[in-house]
């Protein structure tokens, strides 16, 4: 068998990509597609109200909101995101997300 490098999801078939990850009420969920030491790629439901606190990652990190809206923080500025906008946080700035509705973003860490 083939070494395969994204995991998680069906191959040669097109999928709704907001649709592998549903909402689950007072939960963050994420399925991760890819992970490895260079890139990382993971696709998260946020329920409304929920976040995660400022932290920073060794890489830059993009985010494309896949649906709803969402109040990003990189360093001192905040930034409301929503469905098909995308926002990248620089490696080593502090940055969080605050659910303002239900959310859907795919995250790329490229490291």
């Amino acid at each position: 068998m083939e070494k395969r490098f994204i995991k998680n999801i069906e191959f040669s078939k097109a999928l709704d990509m907001a649709g592998l990850v549903d909402y689950q009420p007072g939960k963050v969920v994420s399925l991760t597609l890819s992970q490895n030491k260079t890139v990382s790629i993971t696709l998260f439901a946020f329920a409304q109200g929920e976040a995660i606190s400022p932290h920073s990652a060794p890489g830059d990190a993009m985010v494309y909101i896949l649906d709803g809206r969402a109040e990003i923080t990189i360093g001192n500025e905040k930034i409301t995101a929503t469905t098909g906008q995308v926002v990248v946080m620089p490696a080593n700035i502090p940055h969080g997300l605050d659910a303002v509705d239900n959310f859907k973003m795919l995250l790329v860490l490229i490291m």
